[in-house]
């Protein structure tokens, strides 16, 4: 059952980037309203669970403070799928992984992992040849600049999750950590499409509402909840392969539903990005300092 749940969370958070796009609406206005239309039923799961959330009011206003980033890599994820689409703009953001690792360098002093040294390289590799390097029939109305903006996704969603896992580890009531996470999401995407947006907009819009509400109750609830719930109990290398699944499962979507046909420079980056952040996330970025291989955590948006 548990793997069950975990498969059913991965599937889900796939059609993310395919519910983005079928919305169309400007980044910042959908980068808003994915955690808004999300806060009213995680609001009633919270206050359901709230006997078990033990959380002080320091810790809750730190998740707050955290999810303004997962606000933040939600629009800049908005902007590589407009430019990129919907698959190549997802496959980007598992990149994050190099990120964590980056991070647990600097900040902990811990050394990379023999497969690091293998790995980064390769995934930036990947990014490079996904941007499609100036080819003439390369996918995307601005390939360049939607690889960039996956990478500045990655690097954003990244330092989330190391915020959110301190701030969290070992707590089993996800449904009030991710409403506070959610919260800060949709504070600072409103103030990002009021202030940098112009076609930032509040109306109510049908059909795009309506793929809207299904890109919130979907997998910004019942998928992270999923995630959430099932994967710390699965070993690393079924945690990775559920998560992996994810990026694929958003290819085939795109090209199955907006006819998203990569070039082969940019499917071969495609690849190289998988393949570089499926060997960090089953051997690892950085080797402990009691010189176990520390597992490198990875989730999509």
């Amino acid at each position: 059952m548990t793997r069950l749940l975990a498969l059913l969370g991965a599937v889900t958070i796939s059609f993310s980037a395919i519910l983005v796009r079928l919305a169309d609406l400007s980044p910042a206005t959908t980068a808003f309203f994915r955690p808004a239309y999300a806060l009213p039923p995680l609001l009633l799961l919270a206050i359901a669970t709230r006997r078990g959330d033990t959380r002080p009011p320091a810790r809750r206003l730190a998740t707050i403070l955290a999810g303004t980033l997962m606000g933040l890599a939600f629009v800049f994820w908005n902007h590589g799928i407009a430019d990129i689409g919907a698959g190549a703009s997802t496959v980007l953001g598992n990149a994050q992984v190099v990120f964590v690792g980056l991070a647990a360098w600097w900040l902990y002093g811990e050394r990379p992992s023999s497969v690091a040294f293998l790995a980064v390289p390769v995934v930036f590799a990947g990014v490079a040849l996904t941007s499609g390097l100036g080819a003439a029939d390369a996918y995307g109305r601005a390939p360049l600049a939607g690889a960039l903006w996956g990478i500045a996704n990655a690097a954003v969603y990244a330092s989330f999750l190391l915020m959110f896992r301190a701030l969290n580890r070992g707590r089993g009531v996800p449904a009030g950590v991710l409403f506070d996470a959610s919260l800060g999401a949709a504070a600072v995407t409103l103030a990002a499409g009021l202030l940098t947006d112009p076609g930032f907009s509040l109306a109510f819009r049908w059909p795009a509402h309506g793929w809207l509400i299904l890109l919130a109750l979907g997998p910004q609830v019942a998928g992270w909840l999923l995630i959430l719930t099932a994967l710390p109990r699965l070993p690393a290398l079924e945690t990775s392969v559920t998560l992996l699944a994810q990026p694929v499962l958003t290819v085939l979507w795109g090209r199955w539903l907006f006819a998203e046909r990569l070039a082969w420079i940019q499917l071969a980056g495609v690849v190289l990005v998988l393949v570089g952040v499926a060997a960090l996330s089953l051997g690892g970025t950085v080797r402990r300092r009691s010189g176990a291989v520390a597992a490198a955590p990875g989730e999509a948006a």
